[in-house]
């Protein structure tokens, strides 16, 4: 028999339960052996997950009666689209001097800081805390660091 090659389906959620969806789903799937073959929950992209199955009615018995479950995207999402989910670049590689970033762990967590230095043979941000009463340079890992705002570029509109 020969097999069809797969697709990748959109399926919108109820945004903050995109795990949720996905384990259910998981669960059908591997209980009903449905020949699906992938599920992807990508952290920056809210209220929707991506299957990978060989075609739409496949996706529809996995999902039909899930709660949280909103639609199936129809037609299917091209690999391009979906390939900035999967590849996921080093956040290091986005950040710039005097960007805005908020700590997202340690001591320091949920303090919002401008960097200074960029160190990127170590994947290392010095930054400037912005709540600080006075300016205390610290040296942290650029995973604990999220974007909140671009710098200001000179010249402007």
């Amino acid at each position: 028999m020969e097999k069809l090659p797969t697709k990748i389906f959109a399926v919108r959620t109820t945004t903050g339960q995109e795990r949720n969806v996905a384990k259910l789903v998981a669960a059908r799937i591997e209980m009903n052996k449905i020949p699906v073959k992938a599920i992807l929950v990508p952290d920056t992209l809210r209220g929707y997950i991506f299957m990978e199955a060989e075609g739409p009615h496949f996706v529809e018995q996995a999902i039909a009666g899930i709660k949280h479950v909103r639609s199936r995207v129809p037609d299917f999402v091209n690999f391009s689209e979906v390939e900035k989910y999967v590849v996921r670049k080093p956040i290091i590689e986005e950040l710039h001097e005097n960007d805005i970033v908020e700590v997202t762990d340690g001591p320091f967590k949920g303090m919002r800081a401008k960097i200074t230095r960029i160190d990127r043979s170590k994947e290392e941000v010095t930054l400037e805390l912005l709540e600080a009463t006075f300016t205390l340079p610290i040296t942290v890992h650029s995973d604990y660091v999220k974007l909140v705002e671009r710098a200001k570029t000179e010249g402007g509109p």
